[in-house]
């Protein structure tokens, strides 16, 4: 039996958030994020990006390509209560809800709780939902599954509805670029062109064996894609693989300036990871220079890490592995615990143990 896969996205949804709880801001072009100088995009609402803003860019040129815009600071925590909200009507209508962001998630609706007789209906009437409760819009996407009810999701965006029937994928794929197929960044598509597909339809006629001996199992998944499959079930209980956290500073820095600003990184991590009761066998270490060059150190110590001041501890070590020379400067770095494992016995009581957490040292700037 076909699957019934529902993709819901929340339209700019922390700049939703931002216009619905200030009237002023309707209709405006909204940009959240820190204006600071290395700060970046975390949203823009569509008046924005009609000017070209998007998620990512560094404000500064936000500022240059829309100098109307309206500049708010990021709410995380309204954001997490929006999306507990949401959650909870994506629940009512069926177990299998799996997100993948705040404000995003796939549903399986095969068998619905509310008994409707086809997915479509399903999703107008989750997204009617979404809007009497939370005064937001959502574009869902409907179609047999998860791959092609995502790229559906953003067909008529914003507050759309698209629905992909089985009989139709293949002629709704082929006319499409390559760079719609998930895991197709700049470097795949120039090798897909290469081979000859420009679109979907071109790389259906690339043989299998041609794709695997290029790319290997990636290209084995991307002749499965063309073609329209994805077995991959809807997952409601997706493990966290990582907790982490960045800061961008104002000025490039020499690693021996950085050392300090591990601690509030540090504990808003450990905060994070206790508060989603994850137990860490991993730390991580990240740094970007001021060419843009990114490193990444970790470690995985025969004990794990049972408290803020073990933590921080590994992060130093970290650093003293950075390799380059002393006079290289950053503009990044970040902290991160990975490698979640479930305790056994009486020895992990104190796992998270409760640290005062100092005030941030730099422009916090958290991955969009």
């Amino acid at each position: 039996m076909l699957r019934k896969i529902i993709h819901i996205d929340m339209d700019a949804f922390y700049a939703s958030v931002a216009q619905r709880d200030d009237p002023t801001l309707r209709g405006r072009p909204v940009v959240v994020g820190w204006q600071a100088k290395r700060g970046v995009v975390c949203a823009a609402s569509y008046e924005a990006r009609a000017c070209g803003v998007r998620s990512a860019m560094p404000i500064g040129q936000a500022e240059r390509l829309c100098p109307s815009a309206v500049f708010v600071a990021p709410d995380f925590a309204k954001y997490r209560a929006v999306s507990a909200a949401i959650g909870e009507i994506f629940r009512s209508y069926t177990p299998l809800v799996e997100p993948l962001s705040l404000d995003e998630a796939y549903l399986d609706v095969t068998a619905n709780l509310r008994g409707f007789a086809t997915a479509t209906q399903t999703a107008r009437a989750i997204r009617a939902e979404i809007a009497a409760v939370t005064q937001l819009t959502a574009s869902a996407g409907v179609a047999p599954n998860k791959f092609l009810a995502k790229i559906a999701s953003d067909w008529r965006k914003p507050n759309g509805l698209f629905v992909v029937q089985p009989h139709e994928i293949e002629d709704f794929l082929a006319p499409l670029p390559v760079a719609r197929l998930p895991g197709v960044g700049p470097a795949t598509a120039r090798q897909l062109l290469a081979m000859g597909a420009a679109t979907i339809a071109d790389l259906r006629g690339v043989p299998l064996a041609t794709l695997s001996a290029r790319l290997g199992r990636a290209g084995e998944r991307l002749h499965e894609l063309a073609w329209g499959r994805d077995e991959r079930p809807v997952c409601p209980d997706r493990p966290v693989r990582s907790v982490s956290s960045e800061m961008t500073f104002e000025q490039d820095l020499r690693l021996t300036e950085i050392a300090p600003l591990l601690v509030p990184l540090a504990a808003q991590v450990w905060r994070g990871a206790r508060d989603g009761e994850h137990h860490a066998r991993t730390a991580v270490l990240k740094l970007k220079t001021a060419d843009f060059r990114t490193l990444t150190r970790s470690v995985t110590p025969p004990q794990p890490p049972t408290t803020l001041g073990e933590f921080l501890g590994l992060l130093e070590g970290l650093l003293g592995r950075v390799e380059l020379g002393l006079n290289t400067r950053y503009r990044l770095v970040g902290t991160g615990l990975a490698n979640f494992y479930t305790p056994v016995g009486p020895r992990q009581s104190g796992l998270f143990c409760a640290t005062p957490e100092p005030p941030p040292a730099a422009v916090a700037s958290p991955p969009p």
